[in-house]
C-alpha cells in the first residue's frame, strides 16, 4: 500500500467516525422527540376510542376531551409513579433496565385489568362533598380541572426529578376545584388533615421498617462468622415473610372485585402463605448457596430472585390499587354525561380501566427510566438485601396503615423505605467508627469535613424529594383551582 493510499484510507476512517458521531448525536437529540410523538398518538387514540365507545350523544365531545388528559394523566403515572417499585431492582443491579420496564409494565397492566377496583370514590374519599356542586356542568368542569392539574403536576415532578404521589395530586386537584365551585365549606377539612398526616406518617413509617430489617440482616447474617450458613437460616424466613406481606396486601386491596375479603381473614391467608413459602423455599436458598464463598458479596446473590419477584408483585399491586384513582375523575366525567347525575362513587367502565393500564405502559416505557435511576441510584448505593428490605417495607407498611386506617402514600412508603435505608448505613457506619476507636482510645467523632464526606443520602435529592411532596397538594390544588375558574369562564 502506498502512503498515498494510506493517508486516504485515514481520512475516510476520520470523516466515517465523524459521521457515526453525528448519527449518534441525532439519536439522542431526537430520543425525546419519538417519546412525545409516541404519548401524543396514544392520547389521540385514547379519544377516539372514546367516541367509539360512548357514542357520539349529547357530552361525547366533553368525553373525549376527558379522555385524552386521562391518557395523559396514565402516562405521567407510568413515567414517575411505578419508579418506587422498580428503582430498587435497577438500583441493585437484580434487574436490567429494559428487563424492569418490560415487568412493570405487563405487572402494572394486569393489576389494572385483573384485579382493580370495580368501584372508586371519584371525590377521593370523601374529600368534597358532591351535593355542594351548583349543577351537573360545574360538577364535570370540577373533575375536569382536577384530572388537568393533577397531570400536569405529576408531569412537572418527572421532569424535575421528584417522585411524588399521583393519589395526593388528584386529591390536590379536587380539592382546588371543590373550593373554586362551591367555596371552602365543601371540602372534608378533617379527611385533608389526615392525608396531610401521611406526608409525614408514610415515609417515616417506610423508614423504619425498611432499617429495621436491614439491622436484622447486618446482625443475623453479614456480621455473624459463617454469613452462609446464617443466609441458610434466615433468608428462607424472610421471603416468607414477604410471600406473606404480598398475599396479605392482595387480599386486601387487590382482589376486591374478585372476591371481598377483611383484614382478619386476609392476615390468615398471609401467614399461610408465608409458612408454605418459608418451607418451599429452603431448598432452593441451599441449593443456590452451594460453593459460595463466605463473604458479604455471595450473599448478594441469594437476594436477586426474590427482588425480581417482590418488584414485578409491587407492580400488580400498583396496578390494581392506584390505576382507579388516577382514572377516577375521568369515570366521574363519563357518569355524569351518561346519566345526567353525579354520585360519590361509579362503576369504572372497562375502556376507562383500559386507558389508565395502557397509558401507564406507555408512559412506563417512555419516560420512566429517568426516575427509576433517582429512586434505585441516586438517592443512596443499594444493593440486593437492602432493596430487598424496601420491598418489605412497601408491602409491610401498606399493610400496617390499613389495619390502623392510616390514608398512607405507597410512593412516600417506597421511597421513605429507600432513605431510611441510607440514613441507617449512615449511623451504622458513625457507630461502628467509634466503637472502633473507642477500641483504639483514639478520638471518638469524625471531623465535620469527614462526616459530611461519609454521607450516604444524597442531601441534594432528599431536599427536592421532601419539598415536593410537601406542596403537591396545595400546588395541584392551586392549579386546579385556576382551570376550572377558566373553564367556567369559557363556558356559558
Amino acid at each position: 500500500m502506498t502512503e498515498k493510499s494510506g493517508n486516504q484510507w485515514k481520512t475516510l476512517d476520520r470523516d466515517l467516525d465523524r459521521i457515526a458521531t453525528l448519527e449518534r448525536g441525532t439519536q439522542y437529540v431526537s430520543r425525546p422527540m419519538v417519546g412525545l410523538g409516541v404519548s401524543l398518538a396514544f392520547i389521540v387514540v385514547a379519544g377516539l376510542g372514546a367516541a367509539l365507545f360512548f357514542g357520539f350523544q349529547p357530552g361525547s365531545l366533553i368525553v373525549i376531551v376527558a379522555a385524552g388528559f386521562g391518557a395523559y394523566m396514565a402516562l405521567n403515572i407510568g413515567a414517575n409513579d411505578v419508579a418506587n417499585n422498580m428503582g430498587p431492582a435497577v438500583g441493585a443491579n437484580a434487574l436490567t433496565m429494559g428487563g424492569a420496564i418490560l415487568i412493570a409494565a405487563i405487572c402494572e397492566s394486569a393489576g389494572a385489568l385483573l384485579a382493580g377496583g370495580d368501584v372508586v370514590s371519584t371525590i377521593s374519599k370523601g374529600i368534597v362533598d358532591p351535593s355542594s356542586m351548583a349543577d351537573l356542568r360545574i360538577f364535570v368542569w370540577a373533575m375536569m380541572a382536577a384530572l388537568i392539574s393533577s397531570a400536569l403536576w405529576v408531569n412537572l415532578a418527572t421532569w424535575v426529578g421528584a417522585p411524588v404521589s399521583t393519589t395526593h395530586s388528584v386529591v390536590g386537584g379536587v380539592m382546588g376545584a371543590g373550593i373554586a365551585a362551591a367555596g371552602f365549606s365543601a371540602v372534608n377539612w378533617p379527611s385533608m388533615g389526615a392525608i396531610a398526616a401521611s406526608w409525614v406518617i408514610s415515609p417515616v413509617l417506610g423508614g423504619a421498617v425498611a432499617a429495621a430489617f436491614l439491622a436484622f440482616i447486618k446482625a443475623n447474617i453479614i456480621y455473624v462468622d459463617d454469613k452462609i450458613a446464617a443466609a441458610r437460616r434466615w433468608v428462607p424466613v424472610l421471603i416468607g415473610i414477604m410471600a406473606g406481606a404480598f398475599a396479605t396486601y392482595l387480599a386486601v386491596k387487590g382482589l376486591k372485585r374478585i372476591v371481598a375479603i377483611d383484614l382478619p381473614m386476609a392476615l390468615l391467608i398471609g401467614l399461610v402463605t408465608a409458612v408454605v413459602t418459608t418451607l418451599l423455599s429452603r431448598p432452593y436458598i441451599r441449593r443456590k448457596s452451594e460453593g459460595l464463598e463466605n463473604r458479604n458479596k455471595s450473599l448478594k446473590v441469594l437476594f436477586g430472585l426474590p427482588l425480581v419477584i417482590s418488584a414485578a408483585l409491587l407492580s400488580f399491586a400498583h396496578g390494581a390499587n392506584d390505576v382507579a384513582n388516577a382514572v377516577g375523575p375521568l369515570a366521574a366525567i363519563v357518569h355524569a354525561e351518561q346519566v345526567g347525575e353525579f354520585a360519590g362513587k361509579v362503576s369504572i367502565p372497562t375502556w376507562v380501566m383500559v386507558i389508565g393500564a395502557f397509558g401507564i405502559s406507555f408512559g412506563l416505557v417512555l419516560f420512566g427510566p429517568k426516575l427509576i435511576r433517582m429512586v434505585g441510584s441516586q438517592i443512596t448505593k443499594l444493593n440486593p438485601m437492602r432493596a430487598y428490605c424496601v420491598a418489605l417495607s412497601a408491602a409491610i407498611t401498606v399493610i400496617v396503615a390499613s389495619w390502623l386506617g392510616l390514608p398512607v402514600s405507597s410512593t412516600h412508603i417506597a421511597v421513605g423505605g429507600v432513605f431510611g435505608v441510607g440514613f441507617f448505613r449512615e449511623w451504622h457506619a458513625e457507630r461502628r467508627y467509634r466503637q472502633n476507636a473507642q477500641r483504639r482510645g483514639v478520638e471518638r467523632r469524625l471531623p465535620p469535613e469527614e462526616r459530611r464526606r461519609r454521607k450516604l443520602v444524597r442531601r441534594s435529592h432528599f431536599m427536592t424529594i421532601v419539598a415536593a411532596w410537601i406542596i403537591t397538594v396545595p400546588a395541584a390544588a392551586l392549579l386546579s383551582g385556576l382551570i376550572f375558574t377558566v373553564l367556567n369562564l369559557l363556558t356559558p
